[in-house]
């Protein structure tokens, strides 16, 4: 896809967000809204997929999503790429649908390598995929995605030292630096400090991008790949805004885990016009 497309595509995944999460008046639209031109670049033109889904990730680039309660942007990427019937996403978070409310293994969701209802394994898991693929000699990447305020959970430093000792250069993890999480802004919950500082000193070359513009995520995340295979993990620090695409959730934590009522559905889908890839 050219930017025009993914443009296009972004603001379908937008609208299908909204809809989902309204449908069933439960989910997390913020940081879904917030994240979505990044995994819709990922999916349509960054990373190297194999047609279908194999969960060994053999001979192709794999992604890891650790901040799992995005499910939203993530069943529509993967719907829209051609993992399942974007049909599907009209069961988003109903009982016996594979579409739960945080990814999970045992619905065998085409895409989903992992359960990511727990917060800060997604770290771990990344670097034992990426590990696998230097010892088996594939050359691809693995890449992963984590929330700011997941970072507060310890497991994630572990994983980060862990990932640095042992070289894994073929890891691309970016964070969603968007300073907000479920209590509110992520500097009054427990203050993160600098992350840059803290993943270099941890051993990671790191890179900054603007997750909300297309243009420089894809630079970024060419950078970020050229990058690979010269002995460090690669950490991008992300800067969204939560709630991106529909003005009243924007910029809060506020909209981190409800859902619009019709009228706010109504507004938001006025802000998110429609597009020649269509509705659910």
């Amino acid at each position: 896809m050219d930017n025009k497309n993914l443009a296009e595509m972004a603001t379908q995944v937008r609208r299908d967000i909204v809809r989902m999460v309204h449908k069933v008046q439960s989910g997390h639209p913020g940081g879904s809204l917030g994240c979505t031109d990044f995994l819709t670049a990922l999916y349509f033109k960054i990373m190297d997929r194999k047609p279908g889904f194999d969960m060994d990730g053999a001979g192709e680039d794999i992604f890891f999503l650790s901040n799992g309660h995005i499910s939203p942007v993530f069943y529509s990427v993967l719907a829209r790429s051609g993992y399942f019937a974007v049909s599907e996403l009209a069961t988003f978070r109903h009982i016996n649908s594979r579409l739960q409310g945080h990814p999970a293994t045992h619905e065998h969701l085409p895409g989903v390598r992992i359960a990511s209802g727990s917060l800060g394994q997604g770290m771990s898991v990344a670097c034992g995929a990426a590990l696998a693929k230097k010892m088996n000699k594939d050359s691809h990447i693995v890449y992963s995605l984590h929330g700011d305020g997941e970072l507060q959970e310890g497991q994630n430093w572990e994983a980060i030292m862990f990932a640095a000792h042992h070289k894994i250069d073929n890891l691309i993890s970016s964070i969603d630096v968007n300073g907000q999480q479920i209590d509110g802004p992520t500097s009054l919950v427990m203050n993160l400090g600098s992350l840059r500082e803290k993943f270099e000193a941890f051993g990671w070359q790191v890179m900054d991008m603007d997750g909300n513009n297309m243009d420089d995520l894809l630079r970024v995340m060419a950078d970020a790949k050229a990058a690979t295979g010269k002995g460090k993990p690669i950490c991008i620090l992300m800067r969204t805004i939560m709630g991106k695409g529909v003005s009243f959730m924007e910029g809060t934590h506020e909209w981190h885990g409800i859902a619009p009522s019709d009228k706010q559905l109504a507004d938001a889908l006025n802000m998110l016009p429609e597009t020649p890839y269509g509705d659910y």
